[in-house]
């Protein structure tokens, strides 16, 4: 009897978080669909409306911020994968001095505030013809994502085992076969799981956005601004389109699950 009654508080318990998790999407739903009259009445009942949605997608510009944040997020994420994934084996697999340190060295950007580098990055991208640019964005938005991809990857190429890739040398595998056809599938699950959280990063980034671009390239992010009148907030619209730029994030959540938990199994490969 006891152990059902703290089963019972537990799942209680799970059930009042999630709904306290919950609440802020649901709210934002809610709040999508209410007129501008109704938005400061927290009643539930209300005359839903498709007026906000129509407005963020009559004229097309929602649209192209939105494939601009796309063309930013996953450019900067697969030039990170492709820098990062060499550079987290070399920093796993290679005793050379200072390696630790570099290691470091590398999470550290991931520190530092963004306000303190934005003032040299946008003098610099001036001189250099990168400001407002898709490559200047996709440039420093890489310098985000890299160091938490690396230093996620460094730990998934450290459980595995030397002898596997030499198993595999002995076979006549070359060094780039081994490290394609063995290497990266052990740690697809770490490298899908840290493109994701790098991912969401750059995706909801504001200050290089609204600082390093904003007229020819003009991301999700920065687009929020323009539900700001002079005289009042457009909420609704707002709603509408943080939830439509929050649609792609959700839906690779949840697709990746398989590969998380896939990878919470990488040590049993450990030497």
């Amino acid at each position: 009897m006891k152990k059902k009654i703290i089963a019972f508080l537990q799942n209680a318990a799970l059930v009042l978080y999630a709904m306290f998790a919950i609440f802020p999407l649901l709210w934002l739903v809610i709040l999508s669909f209410k007129h501008d009259r109704d938005m400061f009445n927290t009643t539930f009942i209300f005359t839903p409306t498709l007026e906000n949605y129509r407005m963020l997608f009559s004229d097309g510009e929602y649209i192209g911020y939105f494939l601009d944040n796309i063309i930013v997020s996953f450019g900067a994420i697969a030039l990170s994968i492709i820098v990062g994934v060499p550079a987290a084996y070399a920093l796993a697999r290679f005793d050379f001095k200072g390696r630790d340190g570099i290691a470091f060295t590398f999470l550290s950007f991931r520190f530092a505030p963004e306000i303190l580098v934005v003032l040299p990055l946008f003098l610099l991208y001036q001189e250099l013809g990168l400001y407002d640019t898709y490559v200047g964005l996709i440039w420093v938005f890489q310098v985000l994502s890299l160091p938490l991809l690396i230093w996620i990857l460094r730990g998934y190429f450290e459980d595995i085992s030397v002898e596997v890739e030499n198993a595999a040398r002995l076979d006549g595998y070359s060094w780039w076969q081994v490290f394609i056809k063995i290497v990266m599938p052990l740690i697809r699950p770490g490298l899908v799981a840290s493109a994701l959280l790098s991912l969401i990063f750059v995706w909801n980034n504001f200050t290089f956005s609204l600082l390093l671009a904003g007229q020819d390239v003009t991301t999700t992010t920065v687009a929020m601004l323009q539900y700001v009148a002079s005289d009042t907030v457009h909420y609704g619209q707002m709603a509408g389109a943080v939830l439509i730029a929050s649609l792609p994030i959700i839906i690779l959540a949840l697709s990746i699950q398989k590969h998380l938990v896939r990878g919470l199994s990488m040590g049993s490969v450990k030497g």
